[in-house]
């Protein structure tokens, strides 16, 4: 259904005769410390007692099993940006005015940060880092990477973590792309990486850029396939609301070393090696098994068709002019849902993947959002989101 109204959309291939099931992955079951008296598990998809077609869990099992066919295994974590809104629950007022990593920010949200901290590590996420982002009312809160499935896992339970403890605390904390036109957005950017027999195989001293060659086919691919990857990771108009020229979220279809201007960036650690490299062009609006399911079907392409990284692009892309992008071959990304959609109906090596039933709903869904939304001006569309996401 879309995010727009509870219904079954046209053109989806569903209708509202039959009975889908959720069953419950036993393993993912955590009690609630901001709800307590609940228990939360993640749930499959099942339509007679076999996987449904259509559950977004279940596309992304597929995809992981694809990988493990080729001696893959895919490692990953969701970098989430929100904003702690204090001023009524349903309210998109800032009344904080803090720097970007401001020690004030700290203080002032000390209290609901240590309890959203306190309660992801009793669920058994491991809490990295933390600080306040650019925007006032803005955090963020770095958690440890999984394998696919169990990352996919903890990103739906971070954001009902960070949500409920916000509520329990009369806040609202929302995760909606671009709540404000002269403040920083939300992204969520989906850091990655390759393993095989619990070895990280992205570095290679010997291979150009320091970068192995199957990491390379991998990282190519996912850039052959970003424009369509969009109308999953990045889904609705308000999205693209934060996608902008030097606003460090990937404007251009390119990557880069440490480049955080470029759509991919692909990470030094301090000594110098590379264990993981990021998809910018990504938020929190996306489905997590999707986005991340796509992504590896899209890497596992440019592992087969032995796809090769251009050059990197080691300044920000917005600072050359137009021939030298076009020289380099840098180009503008989507910059709304309907283009990212037609990417996505005309990629096949996607669509295939999705399988037709499910690829036929989720454009007609993402259709039918675009049809609503495009026509509302910001103020409205926050309005209408904010506490959706």
């Amino acid at each position: 259904m879309p995010v727009t109204y509870d219904g079954v959309v046209p053109d989806s291939t569903l209708d509202p005769v039959g009975e889908i099931y959720l069953r419950a992955d036993t393993s993912t079951l955590k009690k609630l410390p901001y709800a307590p008296g609940n228990i939360m598990a993640i749930g499959d998809m099942y339509l007679n007692d076999l996987p449904w077609d259509y559950c977004p869990r279940n596309y992304l099992k597929r995809m992981i099993n694809l990988a493990a066919e080729r001696d893959l295994n895919v490692k990953a974590s969701f970098e989430n940006e929100f904003y702690l809104l204090d001023d009524g629950l349903f309210s998109s007022e800032c009344v904080e005015k803090t720097a970007f990593a401001s020690t004030t920010s700290m203080n002032l949200n000390n209290n609901v940060i240590m309890e959203i901290v306190d309660s992801l590590e009793s669920q058994e996420i491991v809490v990295e880092q933390y600080y306040p982002e650019s925007g006032p009312c803005q955090q963020e809160l770095t958690i440890k990477y999984e394998d696919a499935l169990k990352a996919s896992d903890n990103q739906v339970i971070f954001r009902e973590t960070v949500r409920g403890v916000a509520l329990k605390n009369g806040m609202l904390a929302s995760f909606l792309p671009k709540i404000f036109s002269n403040f920083a957005g939300n992204g969520c950017h989906i850091h990655m990486s390759l393993w095989n027999n619990d070895k990280n195989i992205i570095h290679d001293p010997e291979e150009k850029w320091e970068i192995s060659r199957l990491a390379n086919h991998f990282i190519a691919g996912v850039l052959h396939h970003i424009n369509s990857l969009m109308a999953i990771t990045t889904p609705i108009t308000n999205s693209y609301r934060r996608i902008l020229p030097q606003a460090w979220v990937g404007n251009y279809k390119c990557w880069g070393l440490d480049n955080r201007e470029a759509s991919i960036r692909v990470i030094r650690e301090p000594n110098g090696t590379i264990k993981h490299f990021e998809i910018k062009t990504s938020d929190a609006t996306a489905n997590p098994y999707l986005a991340l399911g796509a992504i590896i079907r899209a890497g596992i392409d440019g592992i087969d068709k032995e796809t090769e990284l251009p050059d990197p692009v080691q300044i920000d892309p917005s600072n050359m002019d137009e021939k030298m992008r076009m020289k380099l071959n840098i180009v503008d990304l989507p910059s709304h849902p309907g283009e990212a959609i037609e990417f996505m109906e005309n990629d096949e090596i996607l669509i295939n993947s999705l399988g037709e039933g499910l690829s036929k709903t989720y454009l007609a869904v993402k259709k039918e959002e675009w049809r609503i939304l495009k026509v509302m001006d910001m103020e409205k569309e926050v309005d209408f989101l904010l506490n959706k996401y």
